[in-house]
Order: structure tokens, then sequence, then C-alpha cells
């Protein structure tokens, strides 16, 4: 929708907040800041930060969520947490990891192509990186093509994950990769792109509400293809309400000064181990389905399934310990 404005963002917000509530039974105060000035706005979260027991920033752009949220963090000594960024990461890498047990791959050996290269594609790779992804087997698209050390346009963010490469184009960029994360727009990947990945690929095609290939033609062309979109009535939808709320019921019940890595890493190996548990009835019924199976249409946990309230806080607060940023 683009730049809408602080008020016009405001119902997103209180959904937002409902969202905690329900999940994780946190209290959320949606905050909306008028200001498009970096220096403004930063000075606004820190001034009121010490009312809060956690801020968790939303809806704003690369590059300048990566500087506020640094500094932001740096001056506080509560989470400061960018859903866009993090949220996205821990939800994809959850999948990603089951999806890769099912396709008979390792995460170290793949090759990966994530086209959209803001706040959540940069955050998402530097997640898959500490899980142990290959960042020379890793292309990075933006709207102006593969980022690789040819070009002169990157930011510091983008060059850091600009490599060595003749492959220019998305098309290029397809061409023999395991995995496909879409982070962008609607109808970017082509059949043809889709047909010359490598055996048993993986496709996270996450723009919302059109991912960037229909699920029912990518999976007509390719059968050994595993499918994930953002979308609510597909299988295995990538979605932020398995992270956040977790997260942030981790890092308070033992008031963390920060959620790092360690607490992210954590959150995304309990998501994928409960994908490959039996499913309750009570999910079951609150889908209204028959069976619910760990494999090719189930590689995430369901968002109402109730065992992710007791499972993901406890292994986000025990990182919080282990790490050292715990106060309980």
């Amino acid at each position: 929708m683009g730049n809408v404005g602080a008020l016009a963002g405001k119902p997103v917000m209180e959904g937002k907040g409902l969202l905690f509530k329900r999940f994780a039974d946190i209290d959320v105060f949606d905050i909306e800041v008028a200001t498009q000035d970096v220096e403004e706005f930063i000075t606004v979260v820190k001034n009121i930060a010490g009312t809060f027991g956690g801020i968790n920033l939303e809806d704003i752009s690369a590059p300048r969520c990566f500087e506020i949220e640094k500094r932001l963090q740096a001056m506080l000594d509560i989470p400061v947490f960018h859903d866009d960024q993090h949220g996205t990461a821990v939800i994809i890498a959850s999948g990603l990891m089951n999806a890769l047990e099912i396709q008979g791959k390792k995460i170290g050996d793949v090759n990966i192509v994530c086209v959209g290269a803001g706040a959540a594609g940069i955050a998402s790779m530097n997640l898959l990186g500490a899980l142990g992804a290959d960042k020379q087997k890793l292309l990075m698209v933006d709207s102006k093509g593969v980022l690789h050390t040819g070009r002169t346009d990157l930011n510091a963010f983008k060059r850091d994950y600009a490599v060595e490469t003749d492959k220019h184009t998305l098309a290029d960029a397809c061409q023999g990769a395991d995995v496909f994360i879409g982070l962008s727009g609607p109808d970017i990947m082509t059949v043809d792109m889709l047909n010359s990945m490598a055996a048993n690929p993986i496709v996270f095609a996450l723009s919302n509400p059109d991912p960037e290939i229909n699920p029912a033609v990518a999976l007509a062309a390719r059968s050994d293809l595993i499918m994930a979109t953002g979308r609510s009535d597909q299988p295995n939808q990538i979605n932020n309400v398995l992270g956040f709320p977790f997260l942030f019921r981790g890092a308070l019940d033992v008031r963390a000064r920060c959620i790092n890595i360690e607490m992210l890493k954590a959150a995304v190996y309990t998501l994928a181990e409960l994908a490959r548990e039996p499913v309750p009835q009570d999910v079951l019924d609150a889908y209204g389905l028959d069976a619910l199976v760990f494999g090719k249409e189930y590689i995430i946990p369901k968002p109402f399934d109730l065992r992710l309230r007791e499972r993901v806080p406890a292994a986000v607060s025990k990182a919080a310990r282990d790490s050292g940023v715990a106060r309980l």
C-alpha cells in the first residue's frame, strides 16, 4: 500500500496489538509516530521507552529500519525488535529447515535465490547464514537484478550480499537454484524460471495477496516442488503470528535486555520441531481438517496450535538465559 501515513496505519497496529494479546497475553499500546525523520523517530521512542518492557517496530522501510533498530537497541536495555525483519526471518527459516529435510537437502549445500533485498530479505538471509547457509551460494535480487560486485548503486546493507557472478537477472539466478524465496511482488517468477531450478526445488512465494508465482501453476509445472505462500487459504502459510507473540513472551518472561540471534535460532528450531510432531485434534477442528501430517503440505505449525504458547516462549527464555541477556 506504500506510505499511507501514521494515522492510516493505526488499524494495522491495533490488529497487531490484538494478536499479541490473544496469542501470548501481552498488553500492547499501539503508538503511531507521525514523522519520516530518522532522528525524530529515534528520539520519540527513546524518550518513552521507560514505560515499556519491549518495543516492536513495525512497517519501517529499508534501509532506515536497520539504523533505527540498531541505534535504539544500543540506547535501551529492553528488546527492540523490527518484526518485518526478524519475525519474517524466523518463520521463513523454520519452514525452510523442514522443507530441506523433506527434499533431502542440507542448508549448507543449497543454492538460494532471494528476490527482495529490503528489510525482510536481508534479515532472512542474515538468519539463514547464522543457521549454516553458505553466503557464496546465495543470490539476492532487487528491482535492478542480482546484487553483484560490479554494481555501483548498492547501499551498505546490499553490498554485504554482492557476490562475484555472471548471473545478473532473476532468470539467470533461478537456473540450478534449490530454493527461491520471494519477498517482492506478484507474478515475477515464470514457469520457465521454475523449470530451470534444480531437482526437488523449494519455492516460498510470499508476496501478499498475490504471490510471485501462482501456487496452482507452480505445482502443475513441478510435481517435485514444495510450495509455501503468505496466504491463509493455501498450505504452508508463512505467517509472522507464529513468531512475534512468542518471541516477546519468552523475552518478557525473563526480562531480557534484547532479542538476540540465539533467541531467534531457538524459535526457529522449536517451530520446526513442532511441525514434525502429531497434530492435536483441536488444531484439526479449528481448520476443519481430517488429518495433518508432516510433509510437503505441512512444513510449519498452524497459528491456532496451542502448543506454540507452551513451547516457543520457553525455548526463547532458555536461550536468553544461556546467552546472558536475561535478568530473571
